[in-house]
């Protein structure tokens, strides 16, 4: 019997959000198409997965660069012996998340920002389009960030470009979804305990305590039980985070809200007072 292929883009360090997909796709009998940059990242998780039983080979490339973006997509999705073309495509990309003084930031830099974490998507998105509609069916899996959906300070060109994956998710979930393609956006709203943040924040994982931090397996749970919905339920947007992430932000936007309401109401019920009221009353 074929196996299903997974091809999983943004694949980093074994302790990393890419790799553990990888590493829950492959223990449900995938056979898993590793893509990233890094030739000793990749073939570290790759033999990994294939001591646990598990199947699965590393593709270097850029997914910046359209015609490795290609080249990918041809290899996974095409049909071989031992494999199925790809059903489902995960981008995992939060590269260069980190504060920029918004007056010291470049161009270039700013450019370099959105290449890496909006036009791949695009790229990726546009692609597992064009290969899984005539199928009729499979998952494109985008990873978000809290900056997807809020801009904070010195993170401007970082938000820019989170958010504008958000919105190429959601045209592509409205322009796909009734074709068979199931489309969903990840927020992950939180610290990782991942590679990343642990070298650069080493007592970190101590100071948030038990369950303080995102765990990447936990993560990529929600990736397998996401492709695995029922069409009836599909979700399109999810967003993730530890019990103890603070809500503030949310807590404080919508406290705002509330109270321009209630102005908009107090204001508009003096007036409508004082209209039905008559001089002689």
């Amino acid at each position: 019997m074929k196996k299903h292929t997974a091809i999983v883009i943004g694949v980093g360090a074994e302790e990393g959000i890419g790799a553990a997909i990888c590493r829950r796709f492959a223990s449900n009998g995938y056979d898993v198409l590793a893509a990233g940059r890094t030739l000793a990242k990749l073939s570290q998780v790759v033999k990994t997965i294939t001591f646990e039983g598990g199947s699965a080979e590393s593709y270097v490339m850029y997914s910046t660069d359209q015609a490795q973006v290609l080249a990918l997509f041809d290899l996974g999705m095409s049909a071989t012996a031992e494999r199925e073309p790809a059903n489902v495509v995960v981008f995992n990309s939060a590269s260069l998340n980190r504060t920029m003084d918004f007056r010291e930031l470049s161009a270039l830099t700013f450019e370099e920002v959105w290449r890496q974490n909006c036009f791949a998507g695009f790229l990726v998105g546009r692609e597992s389009a064009r290969r899984l509609v005539p199928l009729g069916r499979g998952s494109v899996l985008f990873t978000g960030a809290s900056g997807s959906l809020r801009g904070k300070p010195s993170f401007a060109q970082f938000a820019a470009a989170k958010s504008g994956l958000r919105m190429i998710a959601q045209s592509m979930a409205r322009e796909f979804g009734p074709q068979g393609i199931h489309v969903a956006h990840i927020v992950i709203d939180g610290g990782v305990a991942g590679d990343r943040l642990k070298g650069l924040l080493p007592d970190l994982e101590d100071r948030c305590g038990k369950d303080g931090l995102l765990n990447v397996d936990d993560i990529a749970q929600t990736y397998w039980m996401i492709h695995q919905q029922a069409r009836s339920v599909w979700t399109h947007e999810l967003d993730l985070r530890p019990f103890k992430e603070s809500f503030s932000d949310w807590i404080e936007a919508t406290s705002r809200t509330l109270r321009k309401v209630l102005k908009w109401v107090t204001v508009t019920t003096l007036s409508v007072s004082r209209t039905c009221i008559s001089p002689q009353q």
